[in-house]
Protein backbone atom coordinates (compact mmCIF):
# COMPACT_ATOMS: atom_id res chain seq x y z
CA UNK A 1 0.00 0.00 0.00
CA UNK A 2 2.59 2.08 0.91
CA UNK A 3 4.37 1.21 -2.86
CA UNK A 4 1.45 2.39 -4.34
CA UNK A 5 0.98 5.60 -2.34
CA UNK A 6 4.14 7.15 -3.31
CA UNK A 7 3.79 6.09 -6.92
CA UNK A 8 1.00 8.15 -6.84
CA UNK A 9 2.50 11.06 -5.39
CA UNK A 10 5.38 10.78 -7.93
CA UNK A 11 3.03 10.05 -10.86
CA UNK A 12 1.55 13.40 -9.55
CA UNK A 13 4.55 15.61 -9.11
CA UNK A 14 5.71 14.81 -12.68
CA UNK A 15 2.13 15.82 -13.75
CA UNK A 16 2.48 19.19 -11.83
CA UNK A 17 5.69 19.63 -13.07
CA UNK A 18 4.97 19.16 -16.73
CA UNK A 19 1.81 21.79 -16.43
CA UNK A 20 4.01 24.19 -15.23
CA UNK A 21 6.61 23.67 -17.95
CA UNK A 22 4.02 23.61 -20.38
CA UNK A 23 2.46 26.91 -18.92
CA UNK A 24 5.68 28.48 -18.75
CA UNK A 25 6.93 27.44 -22.10
CA UNK A 26 3.70 29.08 -23.71
CA UNK A 27 3.38 32.60 -21.39
CA UNK A 28 3.40 35.80 -23.65
CA UNK A 29 6.45 37.62 -23.65
CA UNK A 30 6.23 40.53 -20.79
CA UNK A 31 5.08 43.97 -22.05
CA UNK A 32 7.84 46.92 -22.29
CA UNK A 33 7.21 49.61 -20.50
CA UNK A 34 5.46 52.10 -22.61
CA UNK A 35 7.13 55.47 -24.02
CA UNK A 36 6.08 58.58 -22.04
CA UNK A 37 2.66 60.16 -24.38
CA UNK A 38 3.34 63.40 -26.17
CA UNK A 39 1.21 66.48 -24.84
CA UNK A 40 -0.96 68.19 -26.83
CA UNK A 41 -0.19 71.85 -27.22
CA UNK A 42 -0.62 75.30 -29.05
CA UNK A 43 1.83 77.52 -28.87
CA UNK A 44 2.24 81.29 -29.84
CA UNK A 45 5.47 83.23 -30.23
CA UNK A 46 6.56 86.06 -28.37
CA UNK A 47 5.54 89.63 -30.53
CA UNK A 48 7.80 92.89 -29.87
CA UNK A 49 5.26 95.69 -30.77
CA UNK A 50 4.56 99.34 -29.52
CA UNK A 51 1.50 98.85 -26.90
CA UNK A 52 -1.22 101.91 -26.20
CA UNK A 53 -2.32 101.15 -22.48
CA UNK A 54 -6.12 102.69 -21.44
CA UNK A 55 -8.03 103.13 -18.72
CA UNK A 56 -11.73 102.56 -19.20
CA UNK A 57 -15.43 103.93 -17.32
CA UNK A 58 -18.65 104.49 -18.29
CA UNK A 59 -19.55 108.11 -19.04
CA UNK A 60 -22.51 110.16 -20.35
CA UNK A 61 -23.22 112.34 -23.73
CA UNK A 62 -23.87 115.58 -23.09
CA UNK A 63 -24.48 118.47 -25.67
CA UNK A 64 -21.98 121.24 -24.84
CA UNK A 65 -24.85 123.25 -25.62
CA UNK A 66 -28.77 122.65 -24.97
CA UNK A 67 -31.46 125.97 -25.27
CA UNK A 68 -34.57 125.86 -24.10
CA UNK A 69 -36.37 128.25 -26.76
CA UNK A 70 -38.90 130.98 -25.32
CA UNK A 71 -40.42 134.39 -25.48
CA UNK A 72 -39.05 137.31 -24.80
CA UNK A 73 -42.73 139.45 -24.89
CA UNK A 74 -46.03 138.39 -24.48
CA UNK A 75 -47.98 137.93 -28.05
CA UNK A 76 -49.45 135.60 -30.40
CA UNK A 77 -47.29 132.94 -32.08
CA UNK A 78 -47.97 133.80 -35.58
CA UNK A 79 -45.55 131.04 -37.52
CA UNK A 80 -43.12 128.52 -36.71
CA UNK A 81 -40.49 128.59 -39.51
CA UNK A 82 -38.77 124.83 -38.46
CA UNK A 83 -39.46 121.26 -38.02
CA UNK A 84 -38.55 119.07 -35.42
CA UNK A 85 -35.66 117.02 -35.98
CA UNK A 86 -34.43 119.98 -38.63
CA UNK A 87 -30.42 121.16 -38.36
CA UNK A 88 -30.55 124.82 -37.66
CA UNK A 89 -28.12 127.06 -37.46
CA UNK A 90 -26.97 130.10 -34.80
CA UNK A 91 -29.17 133.26 -36.03
CA UNK A 92 -31.94 130.74 -38.39
CA UNK A 93 -35.25 132.26 -37.96
CA UNK A 94 -37.46 129.84 -35.95
CA UNK A 95 -40.71 131.45 -35.68
CA UNK A 96 -42.44 134.42 -35.31
CA UNK A 97 -44.54 136.43 -32.94
CA UNK A 98 -47.53 138.93 -33.66
CA UNK A 99 -45.84 142.57 -34.26
CA UNK A 100 -48.49 145.30 -34.95
CA UNK A 101 -48.56 147.05 -31.46
CA UNK A 102 -44.33 147.22 -31.01
CA UNK A 103 -44.56 148.21 -34.55
CA UNK A 104 -47.56 150.92 -33.67
CA UNK A 105 -45.26 151.91 -30.65
CA UNK A 106 -41.78 152.04 -32.85
CA UNK A 107 -43.88 154.66 -35.14
CA UNK A 108 -45.01 157.01 -32.05
CA UNK A 109 -41.59 157.49 -30.70
CA UNK A 110 -40.18 157.86 -34.17
CA UNK A 111 -42.59 160.85 -34.25
CA UNK A 112 -41.79 161.86 -31.05
CA UNK A 113 -38.35 162.07 -32.04
CA UNK A 114 -39.46 163.53 -35.24
CA UNK A 115 -41.23 167.32 -33.36
CA UNK A 116 -38.69 167.09 -30.52
CA UNK A 117 -35.78 167.86 -33.39
CA UNK A 118 -38.34 170.20 -34.86
CA UNK A 119 -38.65 172.16 -32.07
CA UNK A 120 -34.85 171.86 -30.87
CA UNK A 121 -33.99 173.08 -34.35
CA UNK A 122 -35.99 176.31 -33.71
CA UNK A 123 -34.47 177.09 -30.23
CA UNK A 124 -31.30 176.85 -31.76
CA UNK A 125 -31.66 179.41 -34.11
CA UNK A 126 -32.94 181.92 -31.73
CA UNK A 127 -30.61 180.98 -29.19
CA UNK A 128 -27.93 181.78 -31.78
CA UNK A 129 -29.80 185.04 -32.36
CA UNK A 130 -30.24 186.04 -28.78
CA UNK A 131 -26.31 185.57 -28.10
CA UNK A 132 -25.30 187.74 -30.84
CA UNK A 133 -28.09 190.42 -29.37
CA UNK A 134 -26.55 190.17 -25.59
CA UNK A 135 -23.47 191.80 -27.01
CA UNK A 136 -25.03 195.24 -27.51
CA UNK A 137 -27.12 194.72 -24.70
CA UNK A 138 -30.28 193.56 -27.55
CA UNK A 139 -31.70 191.04 -24.83
CA UNK A 140 -31.12 190.61 -21.35
CA UNK A 141 -28.94 188.41 -19.42
CA UNK A 142 -31.86 186.02 -18.19
CA UNK A 143 -33.51 185.79 -21.37
CA UNK A 144 -30.77 184.42 -22.68
CA UNK A 145 -30.56 181.69 -20.15
CA UNK A 146 -33.79 181.28 -20.65
CA UNK A 147 -33.34 179.90 -23.86
CA UNK A 148 -30.16 177.98 -23.47
CA UNK A 149 -32.18 175.96 -20.69
CA UNK A 150 -34.98 175.54 -23.24
CA UNK A 151 -32.63 174.10 -25.66
CA UNK A 152 -30.82 172.05 -23.27
CA UNK A 153 -34.64 170.62 -22.30
CA UNK A 154 -35.29 170.06 -25.84
CA UNK A 155 -31.78 168.13 -26.44
CA UNK A 156 -32.91 165.64 -23.55
CA UNK A 157 -36.50 165.33 -24.50
CA UNK A 158 -35.23 164.11 -27.88
CA UNK A 159 -32.61 161.92 -26.30
CA UNK A 160 -35.71 159.97 -24.76
CA UNK A 161 -37.42 160.15 -27.96
CA UNK A 162 -34.44 158.22 -29.35
CA UNK A 163 -34.09 155.63 -26.36
CA UNK A 164 -37.95 154.80 -26.86
CA UNK A 165 -37.40 154.26 -30.10
CA UNK A 166 -34.50 151.58 -29.33
CA UNK A 167 -36.31 150.05 -26.66
CA UNK A 168 -39.42 149.60 -29.25
CA UNK A 169 -36.56 147.90 -31.59
CA UNK A 170 -35.25 145.64 -29.15
CA UNK A 171 -38.94 144.73 -28.59
CA UNK A 172 -39.35 144.20 -32.00
CA UNK A 173 -36.22 142.06 -32.36
CA UNK A 174 -38.59 139.41 -29.92
CA UNK A 175 -40.87 138.93 -32.50
CA UNK A 176 -38.43 137.44 -34.32
CA UNK A 177 -37.23 134.02 -32.26
CA UNK A 178 -33.72 132.75 -33.88
CA UNK A 179 -31.65 130.06 -32.94
CA UNK A 180 -29.21 131.07 -30.42
CA UNK A 181 -27.09 127.74 -31.11
CA UNK A 182 -26.25 125.28 -34.01
CA UNK A 183 -27.92 122.72 -33.69
CA UNK A 184 -30.80 120.10 -33.50
CA UNK A 185 -34.80 121.32 -32.49
CA UNK A 186 -36.60 119.12 -30.75
CA UNK A 187 -39.84 117.93 -29.91
CA UNK A 188 -42.32 121.65 -30.29
CA UNK A 189 -44.62 122.02 -27.35
CA UNK A 190 -46.82 124.42 -28.85
CA UNK A 191 -48.95 125.27 -32.10
CA UNK A 192 -49.43 128.22 -33.63
CA UNK A 193 -52.05 130.80 -33.01
CA UNK A 194 -51.14 129.96 -29.03
CA UNK A 195 -50.50 133.54 -26.91
CA UNK A 196 -47.40 133.12 -25.32
CA UNK A 197 -46.30 134.84 -22.34
CA UNK A 198 -42.93 135.02 -20.93
CA UNK A 199 -43.61 133.70 -17.36
CA UNK A 200 -43.60 130.05 -19.91
CA UNK A 201 -40.97 127.56 -18.51
CA UNK A 202 -41.80 125.08 -21.08
CA UNK A 203 -40.80 126.99 -23.84
CA UNK A 204 -41.46 126.83 -27.34
CA UNK A 205 -39.37 123.01 -28.15
CA UNK A 206 -35.14 123.61 -27.60
CA UNK A 207 -32.04 123.27 -29.65
CA UNK A 208 -29.48 121.64 -28.75
CA UNK A 209 -25.86 121.11 -29.91
CA UNK A 210 -24.98 117.79 -31.86
CA UNK A 211 -21.46 118.49 -33.35
CA UNK A 212 -18.89 118.89 -31.83
CA UNK A 213 -20.47 116.82 -28.38
CA UNK A 214 -19.20 115.72 -25.36
CA UNK A 215 -19.09 112.20 -22.93
CA UNK A 216 -19.15 112.66 -18.44
CA UNK A 217 -17.54 109.95 -16.99
CA UNK A 218 -16.00 109.20 -14.05
CA UNK A 219 -12.68 107.20 -12.97
CA UNK A 220 -11.60 106.34 -9.77
CA UNK A 221 -9.78 109.05 -7.68
CA UNK A 222 -6.23 107.10 -7.95
CA UNK A 223 -6.54 108.02 -11.42
CA UNK A 224 -6.19 111.93 -10.70
CA UNK A 225 -1.57 112.17 -11.17
CA UNK A 226 -2.65 110.20 -14.26
CA UNK A 227 -5.16 112.32 -15.71
CA UNK A 228 -3.46 115.68 -14.29
CA UNK A 229 -0.72 114.07 -16.36
CA UNK A 230 -2.87 114.04 -19.54
CA UNK A 231 -4.96 117.37 -19.19
CA UNK A 232 -0.96 119.18 -19.38
CA UNK A 233 0.48 117.05 -22.27
CA UNK A 234 0.39 119.24 -25.43
CA UNK A 235 -0.80 115.98 -27.41
CA UNK A 236 -3.59 115.90 -26.11
CA UNK A 237 -4.91 112.09 -24.78
CA UNK A 238 -6.89 110.21 -26.73
CA UNK A 239 -10.40 108.96 -26.09
CA UNK A 240 -12.46 106.15 -27.31
CA UNK A 241 -16.39 105.79 -26.90
CA UNK A 242 -17.86 102.26 -27.34
CA UNK A 243 -21.76 101.24 -27.07
CA UNK A 244 -22.39 97.72 -25.82
CA UNK A 245 -18.64 96.82 -24.55
CA UNK A 246 -17.99 96.23 -20.92
CA UNK A 247 -14.80 97.93 -19.63
CA UNK A 248 -12.65 95.29 -19.89
CA UNK A 249 -12.92 94.94 -23.19
CA UNK A 250 -13.37 96.34 -26.95
CA UNK A 251 -16.58 94.42 -28.19
CA UNK A 252 -18.99 96.81 -28.73
CA UNK A 253 -19.57 99.15 -31.30
CA UNK A 254 -16.85 102.19 -31.88
CA UNK A 255 -18.92 105.34 -31.84
CA UNK A 256 -16.10 108.17 -32.28
CA UNK A 257 -13.07 109.33 -31.08
CA UNK A 258 -12.07 112.42 -29.25
CA UNK A 259 -9.76 114.10 -26.61
CA UNK A 260 -9.68 115.49 -23.09
CA UNK A 261 -10.90 118.95 -22.07
CA UNK A 262 -11.47 118.81 -18.25
CA UNK A 263 -10.90 117.50 -15.00
CA UNK A 264 -13.33 118.39 -12.80
CA UNK A 265 -12.29 120.94 -9.52
CA UNK A 266 -13.21 118.29 -7.01
CA UNK A 267 -13.76 114.80 -6.15
CA UNK A 268 -16.77 112.87 -5.12
CA UNK A 269 -16.13 111.96 -1.19
CA UNK A 270 -18.88 109.65 -0.83
CA UNK A 271 -18.07 107.31 -4.11
CA UNK A 272 -14.03 108.23 -4.52
CA UNK A 273 -14.29 109.47 -8.25
CA UNK A 274 -13.15 112.14 -9.80
CA UNK A 275 -15.45 113.57 -12.95
CA UNK A 276 -13.86 114.58 -16.19
CA UNK A 277 -14.95 115.28 -19.66
CA UNK A 278 -13.94 115.10 -23.59
CA UNK A 279 -14.68 116.26 -26.44
CA UNK A 280 -15.76 114.50 -29.57
CA UNK A 281 -16.52 115.41 -33.55
CA UNK A 282 -19.76 114.05 -34.42
CA UNK A 283 -20.11 114.53 -38.02
CA UNK A 284 -21.90 111.04 -38.31
CA UNK A 285 -24.11 111.56 -35.35
CA UNK A 286 -23.64 108.38 -33.72
CA UNK A 287 -23.09 110.08 -30.30
CA UNK A 288 -26.32 110.73 -28.90
CA UNK A 289 -26.99 113.13 -25.72
CA UNK A 290 -27.90 111.04 -23.20
CA UNK A 291 -26.48 107.84 -24.53
CA UNK A 292 -24.37 105.79 -21.60
CA UNK A 293 -21.05 104.86 -23.54
CA UNK A 294 -17.77 103.41 -22.20
CA UNK A 295 -15.04 105.70 -22.82
CA UNK A 296 -11.45 104.38 -23.04
CA UNK A 297 -8.51 106.82 -22.47
CA UNK A 298 -5.08 106.40 -23.79
CA UNK A 299 -2.62 106.63 -20.77
CA UNK A 300 0.55 105.87 -22.15
CA UNK A 301 2.35 103.84 -24.91
CA UNK A 302 5.13 101.08 -24.36
CA UNK A 303 7.43 101.37 -27.39
CA UNK A 304 8.86 97.52 -28.50
CA UNK A 305 6.98 95.86 -25.33
CA UNK A 306 6.82 92.26 -25.48
CA UNK A 307 3.33 90.99 -26.46
CA UNK A 308 1.42 87.54 -25.65
CA UNK A 309 -2.37 86.24 -25.35
CA UNK A 310 -3.86 86.67 -21.56
CA UNK A 311 -3.93 83.11 -21.72
CA UNK A 312 -0.13 82.34 -21.96
CA UNK A 313 0.98 83.43 -18.32
CA UNK A 314 0.28 81.08 -16.09
CA UNK A 315 0.28 82.43 -11.95
CA UNK A 316 2.06 80.66 -9.08
CA UNK A 317 1.94 80.75 -5.33
CA UNK A 318 3.81 83.51 -5.91
CA UNK A 319 5.21 84.62 -9.16
CA UNK A 320 3.68 84.33 -12.78
CA UNK A 321 5.10 81.98 -15.48
CA UNK A 322 5.02 80.84 -18.52
CA UNK A 323 6.00 77.43 -20.39
CA UNK A 324 8.65 77.90 -22.91
CA UNK A 325 9.06 75.26 -25.86
CA UNK A 326 12.35 73.84 -25.99
CA UNK A 327 12.71 71.10 -28.95
CA UNK A 328 9.83 68.76 -27.88
CA UNK A 329 9.76 69.70 -24.63
CA UNK A 330 8.63 72.49 -22.18
CA UNK A 331 10.30 74.45 -19.26
CA UNK A 332 8.81 76.80 -17.10
CA UNK A 333 10.37 80.49 -17.22
CA UNK A 334 9.72 83.09 -14.91
CA UNK A 335 8.40 86.33 -16.20
CA UNK A 336 6.93 89.69 -14.67
CA UNK A 337 3.56 91.04 -16.05
CA UNK A 338 3.91 94.93 -16.85
CA UNK A 339 0.03 95.73 -17.97
CA UNK A 340 -3.19 93.35 -18.41
CA UNK A 341 -4.62 94.52 -21.35
CA UNK A 342 -8.10 93.09 -22.57
CA UNK A 343 -6.74 91.38 -25.46
CA UNK A 344 -3.03 91.35 -24.81
CA UNK A 345 -0.54 91.28 -21.35
CA UNK A 346 3.17 93.14 -21.93
CA UNK A 347 5.47 90.78 -19.75
CA UNK A 348 9.14 90.62 -19.30
CA UNK A 349 11.71 87.63 -18.60
CA UNK A 350 11.49 86.38 -22.25
CA UNK A 351 12.63 87.25 -25.63
CA UNK A 352 11.49 88.16 -28.86
CA UNK A 353 10.58 84.87 -31.26
CA UNK A 354 10.54 82.91 -27.91
CA UNK A 355 7.34 79.87 -28.43
CA UNK A 356 5.39 79.79 -25.19
CA UNK A 357 2.48 77.36 -24.63
CA UNK A 358 -1.32 79.17 -24.91
CA UNK A 359 -3.47 76.00 -24.51
CA UNK A 360 -3.39 72.96 -22.75
CA UNK A 361 -0.91 73.60 -19.81
CA UNK A 362 -3.02 71.85 -17.10
CA UNK A 363 -1.51 69.26 -17.93
CA UNK A 364 2.33 69.89 -18.04
CA UNK A 365 5.12 70.67 -15.74
CA UNK A 366 9.01 70.91 -15.72
CA UNK A 367 10.03 69.00 -18.82
CA UNK A 368 7.02 67.83 -20.47
CA UNK A 369 6.69 65.89 -23.75
CA UNK A 370 4.69 68.15 -25.93
CA UNK A 371 3.10 68.08 -29.44
CA UNK A 372 2.62 71.31 -31.39
CA UNK A 373 -0.58 71.30 -32.55
CA UNK A 374 -1.73 73.84 -35.50
CA UNK A 375 -4.97 76.12 -35.18
CA UNK A 376 -7.59 74.68 -37.30
CA UNK A 377 -8.53 76.47 -40.55
CA UNK A 378 -11.68 79.31 -39.90
CA UNK A 379 -14.70 77.76 -41.24
CA UNK A 380 -16.20 80.29 -44.15
CA UNK A 381 -19.88 79.82 -44.71
CA UNK A 382 -21.25 80.77 -48.12
CA UNK A 383 -24.32 82.04 -48.25
CA UNK A 384 -26.93 80.19 -50.26
CA UNK A 385 -28.67 82.52 -53.37
CA UNK A 386 -32.13 82.34 -52.99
Amino acid sequence: MRIQKKTALIAGLLIALAALGVWYATKPATAKLAAPTAIPVRVVAVAEKDVPRYVSGIGSVLSLHSVVVRPQIDGILTQILVKEGQLVTQGDLLATIDDRSIRASLDQARAQLGESQAQLQVALVNLKRYKLLSVDDGVSKQTYDQQQALVNQLKATAQGNQASIDAAQVQLSYTQIRSPVTGRVGIRTVDEGNFLRMSDTQGLFTVTQIDPIAVEFSLPQQMLPTLQGLINDPQRARVKAYIGADTDGETGNLLGEGHLTLIDNQINANTGTIRAKAEFNNTGQKLWPGLLVTVKIQTALDKGALVVPPTVVQRGLDHHFVYRVNGDKVETVQVQMVYQGSGQDIIKGVKPGDVLVRDGQSRLKQGSTVQVLTDPPQMVQSQVQP
